[in-house]
């Protein structure tokens, strides 16, 4: 009954942090300067032509009916028309949103595994000059920013060593017709290994670019983590039973270990989904953060509204899935 009320409250937290980013996003975007509406016409457009697009968009309203207008319409699932491509927003981000979610996921993936085996390794050899090359490379790895990393690995392999594609999501020459938006997952089902090939040929590097500075927070957190929990009793009393170093790591420290770090990884993976947006610009992927970029350079405020709409959701989901699996596989709160 504790957990069923902790997660409806926290439902409840959820629906008024979406309504507070609706409010803000749907108030500050209009107040910038710049008329969407002068960039939609010719230079030739007379004030007729300006007056009828505006009572089209509702730009011939205050703000206050503006919003409770376009909230009413986003209750029904209508974000509006886009002004700049002139389709459904709810349609457009919804087609652009699995490739988001795929290039975020292997980049988790990728944090999570190289994280992992740098604070296994850092631990294994502490005291050791292996901690302390550890150490150094989280540490450099951490204080450069993603979208330069991007830049390194463009220069790195997509002109010096041009190995792998550094452009695009999938090369147009490969003759698929795909049901869904999400081509990696389709593939595998189809066990079409010439396109899914292709697809992480493209999606590692913007993945890995994403996934350098998480895999440093993740190395730094778990080490700590598991020196401290290589000195409890019941790591000790494995020692006393003949258990080899490794085995005691891995099967009695790590499961401990790896609870604060669930956390941290639920939370860096929501500013995961966020720096998609200038990673897909470096790369040219068709994801959803691409498609941000350009609503802002063309001042479309109804996919504006959507994208960030979306994100805001896709942030309060994660935290909240994660916060209830960290009760699930904690004892301690679970049973309290």
């Amino acid at each position: 009954m504790a957990l069923l009320r902790s997660f409806l409250m926290r439902l409840i937290s959820t629906a008024i942090t979406l309504f507070g980013v609706a409010v803000i996003v749907f108030v500050v975007i209009r107040v910038v300067p710049g008329n969407p509406i002068a960039m939609m016409l010719p230079p030739g457009a007379t004030d007729a032509d300006i007056a009828r697009l505006q009572a089209q968009y509702g730009f011939d309203k205050s703000i206050f009916q503006q919003f409770l207008i376009w909230l009413g319409d986003v209750v029904q699932g209508d974000f509006g028309t886009s002004i700049s491509l002139r389709q459904p927003v709810s349609e457009l981000v919804l087609n652009r949103l699995p490739a988001t979610l795929e290039l975020s996921i292997m980049a988790l993936t990728i944090a999570v595994l190289l994280g992992g085996a740098m604070a296994l390794l850092g631990t294994r050899y502490r005291g050791t000059k292996a901690e302390g090359a550890v150490d150094i490379g989280a540490g450099m790895a951490l204080s450069i920013p993603d979208f330069l990393w991007g830049l390194v690995l463009i220069l790195l392999f997509g002109v010096l060593w041009p190995i792998f594609n550094i452009s695009g999501r999938i090369s147009p020459a490969l003759n698929i017709d795909f049901s869904t938006n999400f081509y990696l997952f389709e593939a595998i089902l189809r066990l079409r290994f010439d396109v899914i090939g292709d697809l992480l040929g493209h999606m590692l590097m913007p993945a890995l670019a994403l996934a350098i500075p998480l895999a440093a927070i993740i190395a730094q957190l778990l080490k700590q983590s598991l020196k401290e929990t290589m000195h409890l009793d019941y790591v000790t009393l494995a020692r006393t039973r003949g258990y080899s170093e490794h085995s005691v790591i891995i099967h009695e420290a790590l499961p401990n270990a790896v609870l604060p770090t669930l956390t941290l990884v639920g939370v860096q993976f929501t500013f995961l989904i966020g720096g998609t947006v200038i990673i897909e610009r470096l790369f040219s992927y068709e994801g959803l953060g691409n498609m941000a970029i350009d609503a802002v350079i063309n001042r479309d405020l109804p996919l504006i509204q959507g994208i960030v709409i979306l994100f805001a959701l896709l942030f309060t989901l994660v935290n909240l899935v994660v916060d209830m699996l960290y009760v699930v596989l904690n004892p301690r709160l679970r049973h309290a």
